[in-house]
């Protein structure tokens, strides 16, 4: 059963969250069963968090990071527009099923919509059934596409 968060905030990422969002990443890592290497992480991710290149949102409760989402402004050729891309979004097990999901959706869609955006794309693992049932209550299609990674 879900953990009831009563003081729950959710906010914008500062450098001193990046301890505990990189130890979120190696979580989320390990949930979609991917390999997930730590190295310099925290200075990277430092860099891109403070040049404004990602946004990155956290749920908070008495200063331990529950979930966060990163998140990026991105065109499409196809529609010849701007779009916000979802790169990830992850809480911890305790904190998932009690609404946090779509509080931090609801946030990244009133983002979108100050930058003047009408879409927000993401994608999940095929077998994150959880994840694709969440997405479909919140309304999103789905398209099926391979995701490639070319390493050069």
């Amino acid at each position: 059963m879900p953990v009831k968060f009563k003081k729950m905030k959710i906010r914008l990422a500062e450098k001193k969250d990046l301890k505990q969002i990189i130890k979120l990443c190696k979580l989320h890592a390990d949930y979609e069963k991917v390999t997930y290497n730590s190295t310099n992480k925290e200075s990277l991710l430092a860099n891109h968090l403070l040049n404004n290149s990602i946004k990155c949102l956290v749920a908070e409760e008495n200063s331990q990071i529950k979930g966060y989402a990163t998140f990026m402004k991105q065109f499409s050729t196809w529609d010849t527009e701007f779009y916000i891309y979802l790169d990830c979004l992850f809480f911890k097990e305790e904190a998932r099923g009690n609404g946090l999901g779509k509080k931090m959706m609801n946030e990244i869609k009133n983002y979108a919509k100050s930058e003047s955006c009408d879409i927000i794309q993401w994608q999940t693992p095929n077998f994150n059934l959880k994840a694709i049932k969440f997405y479909k209550t919140l309304g999103a299609n789905h398209k099926t596409k391979e995701r490639f990674f070319w390493n050069i």
